[in-house]
């Protein structure tokens, strides 16, 4: 139990992380995390704010597509990555800017890394996911795609809504709606095997 905790905090505090620094960056963040900066540019509230509030929308519409109940354990998992994005964002980095490219590259690729990570991560453990990965999963189980088809279409589908929100879209909201449904399914397979040998112990 004890390793399965740890993995399930570890991959949460990666995902935050990472999305901080694709924010960060300043190249474009990823559709979902665009889409919540967004909205706390149109609304006000923190970006961690409207992880929270995006979450619980996307709880419910996950519901419907698989016709299932709402998984209202959902909600400890949105709340971790609210505060932890909000952690990463307001008080760890609040002051930090990128203003060489290579540093914003740099700050891009390992926003892109660990958030793959850190999905890889928690996943495994069989917690409730975050409401944005349960998306992939309720495509994955209702119409049988695989992990990176589905998280592709959820990035697609969330880019959308960040470009009517005026949301950061740039060259790095592309690289990461293409990269990280490929990337997740390629850490998906160690990390999985990892966790396994970790729990035999």
């Amino acid at each position: 139990m004890k390793i399965r905790i740890l993995f399930y905090l570890i991959g949460l505090f990666f995902l935050g992380l990472g999305a901080t620094l694709t924010i960060k960056a300043n190249l474009g963040a990823g559709a979902w995390d665009a889409l919540n900066v967004g909205l706390s540019h149109a609304f006000g509230l923190t970006v961690g704010s409207w992880v929270i509030i995006i979450g619980i929308i996307m709880m419910f519409l996950n519901a419907i597509i698989v016709n299932g109940k709402p998984n209202f354990l959902a909600l400890v998992t949105i709340l971790l990555i609210g505060f932890s994005v909000d952690f990463w964002l307001t008080v760890v980095m609040k002051n930090v800017v990128f203003e060489q490219f290579f540093h914003q590259v740099i700050s891009l690729l390992s926003g892109i890394v660990l958030i793959s990570i850190g999905v890889a991560m928690y996943l495994q453990t069989k917690f409730p996911a975050n409401p944005i990965d349960q998306f992939m999963l309720a495509l994955n189980k209702r119409f049988r795609l695989n992990f990176m088809v589905a998280k592709t279409i959820g990035e697609i589908s969330a880019l959308i809504l960040a470009l009517i929100m005026q949301g950061p879209i740039g060259i790095g909201t592309i690289l990461i709606t293409f990269l990280i449904g490929p990337i997740i399914q390629w850490m998906n397979t160690p990390i999985a095997k990892g966790y396994e040998s970790l729990i035999k112990r």
